[in-house]
């Protein structure tokens, strides 16, 4: 990458994951902190909870689409608005039901696929995976710290506090897009970053991609349901104070994380992935399943939440991979849409439904939805076939060449290795599915209707 594409990208991921930070710094202290809120039952809790998800899957496609009439900047200083709006909103009562509002209000400002788009805007093609992946670790971290700034935070400032911190961060995310992020003079429409509305039907039908979707969607139903219940038992079961959960959740988050790591090597070079992502499933499944028998042993709530977040954390990290890897040629932007829709779906219904249960059955009612969603998915994953190896690689062409663009596709596809091709004539570009250990990059030197020096 040269300069202005290191700035932008270390810009835009600091951004991502201030929201990040906003979003899930209230989760792991809600339930304890929310009690006192006039009007507070447990399902409405857990509605407070995942509510910023409903909003939040319903605008993500459309505030990328926006985003190429009014510009990408204008969308992000909107949501960044109105995400900062619903925290102050949030902070500035004591009644449930205008925390919920303000909730809502926070998810409204979905700009997770403006900030991609705007990414793909400001970087080459050829970096285009570097970045995504700089993105992806952004977004990792800050989960992992959310978990522990909530707790220190709340312990200090309480609940009003949490909210006033996550304007905040909303407030300096607008000033870093205002002044480092540098504005595009025109929207790179990539395929791989930017939802289209003629791929949708394509997306919405793959079987393969329907799997994966429904995957992160219970993943996320899931973790929002743990914090329903979890932060509770760790104080009123286990005895450990509000105020020294930001340790428990450290050690766990570090400790898993590096756990995970040698799974999905095996996963990735062995090309075992179906087996380790059938195996976290299993070990999720357990770990959930232990939070109904925890008694009165710390040490055991930790060893459970500890395989719990190594099989999330594994699962969190592949299944964007898998959908990158199964998305049809020039579908891969649509399909992370839909991916990323199916996720904030499962964040709201893992609160409201979590909510109503844990009001009507209490903590084992939540823990045994959870069992039984993540069973479902254990049966979906076994019944899915192994998920390929290929990647996207970009083909930029020559403006003005001989041959027509079924010629093209046709010589592209007889390369070895080429899965899939679409080619987008406007762009003089060409989206290929290619299985890295088949596919030779040299080859399309030999290709006159090629311009060198492309592809990722």
């Amino acid at each position: 990458m040269n300069a202005l594409e290191k700035r932008s990208v270390a810009a835009l991921a600091s951004v991502y994951a201030m929201r990040m930070l906003g979003l899930f710094m209230v989760m792991p202290v809600f339930m304890l902190l929310g009690e006192d809120l006039r009007g507070a039952t447990p399902a409405l809790l857990g509605l407070a909870i995942g509510a910023y998800g409903l909003s939040q899957a319903l605008l993500q496609i459309p505030f990328g689409l926006l985003s190429d009439r009014v510009g990408r900047k204008r969308m992000i200083y909107l949501g960044l608005i109105l995400f900062a709006s619903g925290s102050l909103l949030a902070a500035a009562t004591d009644s449930i039901y205008v925390v919920i509002a303000g909730r809502i209000l926070q998810g409204a400002g979905a700009i997770a696929s403006v900030l991609m788009a705007l990414l793909s805007d400001l970087t080459r093609e050829e970096e285009r995976t570097k970045a995504m992946a700089t993105v992806g670790i952004s977004i990792g971290l800050s989960f992992s710290v959310s978990l522990v700034l909530g707790p220190l935070l709340g312990a200090v400032w309480g609940l009003q506090g949490i909210f006033y911190a996550t304007a905040a961060l909303a407030v300096i995310a607008l000033v870093v897009v205002n002044r480092v992020v540098p504005t595009p003079h025109q929207h790179k429409i990539s395929a791989d970053t930017h939802p289209a509305k003629d791929m949708l039907g394509r997306v919405l039908m793959d079987g393969r991609l329907v799997r994966l979707d429904f995957g992160i969607f219970a993943l996320h139903l899931v973790l929002t349901a743990l914090f329903l219940v979890f932060p509770s038992v760790l104080e009123g079961q286990l005895g450990l104070a509000a105020s020294s959960h930001w340790w428990f959740y450290l050690t766990v988050m570090v400790t898993s994380f590096f756990a995970m790591v040698p799974f999905i090597i095996i996963g990735e070079k062995k090309r075992k992935m179906k087996p380790v992502l059938c195996g976290a499933i299993a070990l999720l499944t357990l770990a959930t399943a232990g939070l109904a028998g925890l008694g009165a042993s710390l040490m055991l709530a930790w060893v459970v939440l500890f395989f719990f977040f190594m099989a999330f954390n594994l699962l969190e990290a592949s299944l964007p991979s898998l959908i990158s890897k199964e998305a049809p040629a020039a579908s891969k932007g649509t399909a992370m849409g839909v991916y990323s829709t199916s996720q904030f779906l499962g964040a709201f219904l893992g609160g409201a439904l979590g909510g109503v249960l844990l009001e009507a059955a209490g903590v084992e009612g939540v823990v045994w939805l959870m069992v039984a969603v993540l069973a479902l998915w254990l049966l979906v994953a076994l019944t899915m076939p192994a998920p390929g190896y290929t990647t996207s690689f970009v083909v930029q062409l020559q403006q003005a060449v001989s041959q027509t663009y079924d010629d093209i596709d046709d010589r592209l596809r007889r390369l070895p290795g080429v899965q899939d091709v679409v080619i987008v004539e406007d762009a003089a570009t060409a989206y290929l599915k290619v299985d890295k250990q088949k596919f030779d990059e040299g080859l399309l030197a030999d290709l006159a209707f090629v311009r060198q020096g492309n592809g990722y």
